[in-house]
Parts: structure tokens; sequence; C-alpha cells
């Protein structure tokens, strides 16, 4: 396995629940949320400008717009923040128990939400398309935690996370849908709860190991070729930013933790530990 990179702190901060980072390009800036205190915080690596964005519910993800704004996984839907903050419903369906967790954007601009049951109920959780215009479509019943989601380079494969399986699935893409769901990682015991991803510019898929304070790095046949300890047991998801997208940023959780790291919670980078891809922002 090659050498793991410097880790390094972003952001210090006391996120409950800190998850998905995601690298908006247009603006400079990441992009991530604390979904048990219902905000979306944003950094800039190059001025170190902050902002902390009150949702009112709890927020499973945030993603840049093509035309400016958020559309973001609300316990009750998905929504879309316009740049000037005023905001609208793009899907709205509450389901007591349930609320938004881990979401990514397609290559072709569509949002990919998944959700999952407070009390983390077997099969209670779902992933969904969301088209621009709102139009859903299921894609996965009887999904427990739904978590990490990318694509392959080529467009022609995306992984996913249902973190309760300890396995890192993958899909064929067949345009708007995705078939012959099959492992690509099995983890099993001992390593923690595999949670969010990103995809590198090589194909190597990142995961983030909830309770096993690491990244791993699998290449696209699926060998395990990196593992990344970190100082916080748990790290959640992880995403390339920064100049030339070869910086990768790492969200944390404190919640649980009887004695949590001091670091737990907080933004954390790895420097030039790769080559990432360039985002899609969602195209509605």
């Amino acid at each position: 396995m090659s050498r793991s990179p410097e880790v390094a702190v972003a952001v210090r901060e006391q996120a409950e629940l800190g998850e998905g980072p995601t690298w908006d390009q247009a603006a400079g800036r990441l992009i991530w949320v604390d979904i048990l205190s219902a905000r979306v915080h944003t950094y800039e690596p190059s001025t170190g400008r902050r902002t902390v964005m009150a949702t009112g519910q709890h927020v499973g993800a945030a993603k840049p717009r093509s035309g400016g704004g958020l559309v973001v996984v609300l316990r009750d839907g998905a929504g879309l923040y316009d740049a000037d903050g005023s905001f609208a419903w793009l899907v709205h369906d509450p389901v007591p128990g349930r609320r938004g967790n881990d979401a990514a954007v397609a290559p072709d601009g569509a949002l990919w939400a998944g959700t999952m049951r407070y009390d983390e109920a077997e099969g209670g959780g779902s992933l969904s398309r969301i088209a621009p215009d709102g139009a859903v479509s299921r894609v996965q019943d009887a999904v427990t935690v739904s978590n990490g989601t990318g694509w392959s380079p080529d467009g022609r494969l995306m992984y996913y996370v249902d973190t309760p399986t300890r396995r890192v699935d993958v899909f064929d893409v067949d345009g708007e849908r995705v078939l012959n769901r099959r492992p690509f990682a099995d983890v099993g015991q001992g390593a923690g709860w595999p949670d969010g991803l990103t995809v590198d510019a090589e194909g190597c898929v990142w995961v983030a190991f909830w309770d096993g304070a690491a990244l791993r790095r699998y290449t696209p046949d699926g060998r395990l070729d990196r593992v990344v300890e970190l100082p916080v047991r748990r790290p959640t998801a992880c995403a390339f930013g920064g100049p030339g997208l070869r910086d990768l940023y790492v969200s944390t959780a404190r919640t649980g933790l009887d004695a949590p790291h001091p670091l737990s919670g907080s933004l954390l980078v790895l420097p030039d530990a790769g080559q990432g891809l360039a985002g899609t922002p969602f195209a509605g």
C-alpha cells in the first residue's frame, strides 16, 4: 500500500454529525452539512471565509446548483435555495420517523438522494433519483442507512453504500437507470462501517469508515490499496477540492461519543492526496 498523506485541519468545528463535503467549483468553496444541528457550512480555502446557514430541519446533504444557490436534502424532502437565500420545496414528502441522508449529483445533473429511519430500522429507507424538474424515480427500496454514492470517471458505473451491509456495491448505469447491483468491496468485521465515498480520476473509490477512524481507497477492481488513519473515530464522508482538485476533505462527527477527540466534528483535509474529478452541479 502507498504512503498515507498528512492530515490537517481545514475548519475547526464541533459539528454533531458533519457530512457530505462537496466542492463547488464555480464558487471556489467547499459545502458541507451538520445534519443534527440543521446547518449548511461553506468554506473557501483561498481566503478562509466561512458561512453557516440554518435550514430549520435536519439536513442530510447540500449540493451546488448550476444557476447558483443550493439543493438540499431535508427531513421532509428536497428543497431549493436561491442565491438570495429564498427557499422552495422541490419534493415535499414528509414521512414520520424518516429523514433525508446522503446524496450525490449524477453526471447528467440529477440528484440521487437517500433516506433512513431515525431509529435505523432495517429496510426503512430508500434511494431515489430526483430530476431537475422534481420528478422522482425510486431506485432502491428496503435500504437501511442510505449513504455514499458516486460514479466512475466514464459514468458507466455507480457505487453505493447501505451502511449496515458492510459493503460497497456497484451498479451498471443505463441512462437514467442503474442495473445489476453487485458487491464491489466487502468490508467485513473490524474496519468500522462504510459511510460516504468519492471517486478519484483514476477510478479508485475512497470510503470514510464510521467507527473505523480511517479512509480506505479501493482500486477499480475492488482491491484495497490505501488506508489513511485519522485522529477521529467517526469520519463520515470525503471529497476532493481546492486548486486542481488535489486536496481531500473529510467531514467528521462527534455524536454518540462519550469522550470525542478534540477534532471530532471538524472538517479535515489531506493536502495533495490525489486527483479528484470535477463534480456536476444540480441542473434544477
